[in-house]
């Protein structure tokens, strides 16, 4: 049986693993753009975590299991909501035939995430990440995002594609 229940299961199994991939290159991401930016690479992970700690969680600069660790964890959830409906919306297209047709979901669901964090919610729900990094970085962190929703669909495409026939 193949249910609507089935197919979001899928999706969601799918998204742990492709949401897990986003997170971490999107970590990276955050990072190394903090270092280079604010010579703190943990100052933008502990952005999410004003969801909990308020609006000075952004401004910490230093790692901690409070600030940077909560941060994260709020961001890897994130991550996997969006990665949900990434997977989601693949199961709703053609299988794909080269990379552009596996990058484009990924680059919309990034579009959507960034839309929705920074024009439609609350600005203490907001990553809290762009208060410390430049826009310029920001497009980074999102390109990163979309990179890694998309790595396991390039890897399973590419892996096909040099099954012999």
């Amino acid at each position: 049986m193949n249910g609507p229940l089935t197919r979001w299961k899928h999706a969601f199994g799918n998204a742990l693993v492709s949401g897990t991939v986003a997170s971490i290159t999107s970590t990276v991401a955050l990072s190394m753009l903090g270092k280079a930016e604010l010579d703190r690479s943990a100052a933008p992970l502990n952005g999410p975590s004003q969801w909990i700690w308020g609006r000075h969680a952004p401004y910490q600069n230093q790692f901690s299991l409070r600030y940077t660790i909560v941060g994260y964890l709020i961001h890897h959830s994130a991550s996997v909501f969006w990665a949900t409906w990434y997977e989601k919306l693949r199961q709703r297209l053609p299988p794909a035939r080269n990379a552009m047709a596996v990058l484009a979901p990924a680059a919309v669901i990034t579009t959507a995430a960034y839309t929705v964090d920074f024009h439609f919610t609350p600005q203490r729900l907001t990553p809290g990440f762009e208060r410390r990094l430049s826009k310029r970085s920001l497009l980074t962190v999102y390109a990163a995002f979309a990179l890694g929703l998309a790595a396991t669909a390039l890897l399973d495409h590419y892996s096909r594609s040099r099954e012999p026939a």
